[in-house]
């Protein structure tokens, strides 16, 4: 082939990558197609910042989907909050990566359970990343792999503690924060099973933080074994004096006397400083007990291991059978309280080895004489030197300069652009002398069951999506405050991703308070939600370029924004093709579609032109709605009357028409009524009526198989001529609520409508969308979930996936 054509083939695999603010120092490291290192944790390594690195093979083997990505977020959460820098480590797509962003963190964690996602140790690395058909070229194989993985399979990882322990060393990377350690298993001396983390840390210089090894293992054995191999090990204190024990994981004391006692976190720094300026190549082990009030007593698990140990044996479980066998056993045993053991110790140990990392930082900064500042110490040397046998040079200007992030972005179907707010729910709770009222009184102090949670709209309909499994991106703005803090980390928790949240360092975080009385019914709301009003610069400097970048299918729109960011949110939308939604939050913001501003020259485009797609009002703000467009002139322009004449209503038994297809309660509201003078802006509405179920009023496209079908025929409101090229006819349907939930069923009435909604756009966005009559009936079941929820959507809602 020629040398012209080879560039061609190689660069249309080569997937579109985004400069960093690191790509400096990103080209300083040579490609490597089998390993990635983020551009923040190369540039962190570089610069002496504290760096964790953490496993996922918890998260692919050991909790399901979605609590790993919820685990996994809290852990980076914890190391940046305490000052380091969080280096999760593992291998997606065959490429082995340190330092995985929030969204390669999810694909990962999503594809827990799969037989394509594996447990990658050291022996494993070569396997999984390594067995590609080598096609012409070098560099024709570095862009396959991306694109293609193994031989055609896409294989994920989750690096085990020796896995990690290798791909950190590569990165620099000094200290590893993990639950549990493998070791020698019982009755080792005959069968030679013996973790291939013991021996990765007798030759890899990483210093490991964990909770000692599990206690059905040989703890005197492995601690024998590490000996041999020449690692360090050291148990902290933790408050206790004297010598202590070697931890067994779920409890505090195995009964095996620790080799030697760490005392503090600068000891533990201490020493990974001097093994590293030594050059010594094992690793050291410091193990850090379970938090106290965590831990299990050593005589109730000495029971339960050796009951769980001899099933193991009884059931004939042997090698890779063997732990899994007897780690489901011990759950059964102890009724589940190792998984809140579980969780505790390795959040302490990731706390406790962001704080070594953080004292090593400052020693490597200033070690105090002993050393030259200029020296370069063995395992930042590392960084380069132990990659020379993997790397080569790129062949193009273009893909260098592109730094290591050669992964495209997580495909965005639905952007959310709206409020993200603190909520508080203030129940009524009526002392035992006023049963009988159900309403606080005012201004007076009523007693309450008050609440906190993480709302604002736009984040209740991004939640409801991410549960059903959509790929969204909610874009909004906290404040700089202690408020906007606890969102990002609830927002992490969740697994929704930040990316599209700005930060205004001087502004409050948006917050709502709900009163209800004591059948949970609204009764006042303050919402203090002015961070939204005026981000036309946010918008022009962030969002727009998102918007442009993703080209989502649907673009909700909720509306909290003022109106002017409220309009460039929809115009900028109709620009990228996005079918938009509009929720209207109230009776006074609803208006905001309408309402022009000063000097203001947007107006919403009509059927077939319609900016907005859908829009999901209650029936107070249907009517502010419609108001809104009666007083800005909207039923005076004439493309307004070409729309309506075209639709074929008829004035003759006209209220008789609807109270048929509604009910007469309705018709006197002028619901239906106000919903068709709407329709030619918005095509679609869907109006919640509470306890009295949902209005469908719709404009049908001709050829739409309700024109002509018997079973719709009571539905269809008008026909169009025949002739009309754009528009069939109206269709009106009041769809019943699909349960009927009694007062003291209902937890909760917060974020019942935005559940509605994020249910109804988690289907259509689908490749093939069920019909919207269909998806009513399961936003009905998803809103009545939510109402039975202190949460403001319910999590369990993501058993709706699978009727989308």
């Amino acid at each position: 082939m020629r040398a012209s054509g080879l560039r061609r083939t190689v660069s249309c695999y080569i997937p579109a990558v985004r400069c960093s603010r690191h790509a400096a120092f990103s080209t300083r490291i040579p490609k490597n197609p089998f390993l990635q290192i983020s551009d923040e944790i190369q540039e962190a390594v570089h610069s002496n910042k504290p760096v964790v690195a953490l496993e996922t093979t918890i998260y692919t083997h050991g909790f399901p989907y979605p609590q790993n990505t919820a685990l996994a977020s809290h852990l980076e959460s914890v190391i940046r909050e305490n000052g380091g820098i969080p280096a999760t480590i593992g291998v997606l797509n065959g490429v082995a990566r340190v330092g995985l962003d929030a969204e390669e963190l999810i694909q990962l964690t999503a594809s827990a359970g799969r037989t394509d996602t594996k447990k990658v140790s050291r022996r494993d690395l070569g396997y999984i990343c390594g067995l590609v058909n080598l096609p012409i070229t070098y560099w024709a194989t570095v862009c396959l792999i991306s694109e293609q993985g193994i031989s055609g399979r896409k294989f994920n990882g989750g690096t085990t503690v020796a896995g990690t322990m290798v791909l950190a060393h590569l990165a620099g990377i000094k200290i590893f924060a993990t639950g549990g350690l493998g070791g020698v298993h019982r009755g080792g001396e005959d069968s030679m099973d013996i973790s291939a983390d013991l021996t990765e840390l007798g030759r890899t210089p990483v210093t490991v933080i964990s909770s000692g090894c599990k206690s059905f293992l040989d703890i005197p054995r492995t601690l024998e074994y590490l000996e041999t191999q020449g690692v360090g090990v050291g148990t902290f204190a933790d408050g206790r004096e004297g010598k202590v024990d070697f931890p067994a994981f779920w409890t505090r004391d195995s009964g095996v006397q620790s080799p030697s006692v760490i005392r503090s976190e600068q000891e533990a720094a201490a020493i990974t400083y001097a093994q590293s300026a030594l050059g010594l190549s094992s690793g050291l082990l410091f193990a850090n007990p379970v938090p106290a009030q965590d831990s299990i007593p050593r005589s109730r698990m000495d029971v339960v291991m050796a009951q769980a140990v001899s099933d193991a044996r009884e059931s004939g479980s042997t090698g890779s059978d063997n732990t899994p066998f007897i780690l489901a056993r011990i759950r059964e045993l102890t009724e589940g309280q190792t998984i809140k053991a579980n969780r505790a110790l390795i959040e302490a140990n990731v706390l406790r080895g962001t704080k070594v990392a953080c004292e090593l930082a400052k020693l490597q900064a200033n070690p105090g004489g002993l050393f030259d500042r200029n020296q370069k110490l063995y395992s930042n040397d590392s960084l380069v030197e132990n990659l020379k046998g993997f790397q080569a040079q790129s062949a193009s200007t273009e893909w260098e300069s592109a730094g290591d992030r050669t992964v495209q972005e997580q495909p965005v179907d639905v952007v959310v652009a709206g409020s993200l707010a603190i909520d508080l729910s203030c129940d009524f709770a009526p002392s035992k002398g006023r049963q009988s009222s159900i309403s606080p009184e005012l201004q007076t102090s009523n007693p309450a069951q008050i609440s906190q949670s993480l709302g604002g709209v736009g984040q209740n309909i991004a939640t409801t999506l991410h549960l059903l499994r959509t790929n969204v991106q909610l874009c909004s703005t906290i404040g700089g405050d202690e408020a906007g803090a606890s969102v990002k980390k609830m927002l992490v928790a969740k697994g929704l991703l930040l990316s599209g949240v700005v930060e205004k360092s001087s502004a409050r975080t948006a917050q709502y308070v709900a009163v209800n009385d004591a059948r949970k019914d609204l009764v006042l709301a303050m919402a203090d939600m002015d961070i939204l009003e005026g981000c036309k610069a946010e918008f022009d400097a962030v969002w727009k370029h998102y918007l442009d970048r993703h080209r989502p299918n649907w673009l909700i729109v909720d509306a909290n924004w003022d109106s002017d960011t409220l309009k460039n949110w929809i115009m900028h939308g109709k620009a990228v093709d996005a079918r938009i939604a509009f929720e209207p939050v109230s009776v006074a913001k609803s208006q905001r579609l309408f309402a022009p501003g000063p000097g203001d020259s947007f107006q919403l485009g009509v059927f077939p032109s319609h900016m907005v797609s859908l829009a999901t009002p209650n029936s107070l703000e249907l009517a502010s709605m419609h108001a809104a467009s009666r007083d800005a002139g909207c039923f005076e322009r004439d493309d307004w009357w070409q729309v309506i004449d075209a639709l074929g209503l008829s004035s003759s038994s006209s209220r008789e028409k609807l109270v048929s297809i509604t009910n007469a309660s309705l018709v006197d509201e002028g619901i239906p009524q106000q919903s068709i003078q709407l329709l030619p802006f918005i095509p679609t509405i869907l109006t919640k009526l509470g306890e009295k179920g949902v209005l469908m009023t719709q404009v049908l496209r001709p050829g739409d198989d309700r024109l002509t079908s018997s079973e719709h025929a009571r539905y269809m409101l008008a026909h169009a001529d025949t002739s009309h090229h754009t528009i069939g006819g109206v269709y009106m349907r009041l769809f019943p609520p699909t349960e009927q939930i009694a007062a003291h069923d209902v937890v909760s009435v917060n974020g019942v409508g935005d559940t509605f909604l994020g249910v109804i756009i988690a289907g259509l966005a689908k490749n093939n969308p069920k019909t919207l009559i269909d998806l009513i009936h399961v936003a009905q079941r998803g809103s009545a979930m939510t109402l039975r929820s202190k949460e403001a959507v319910n999590p369990e809602i993501s058993i709706l996936q699978k009727l989308l």
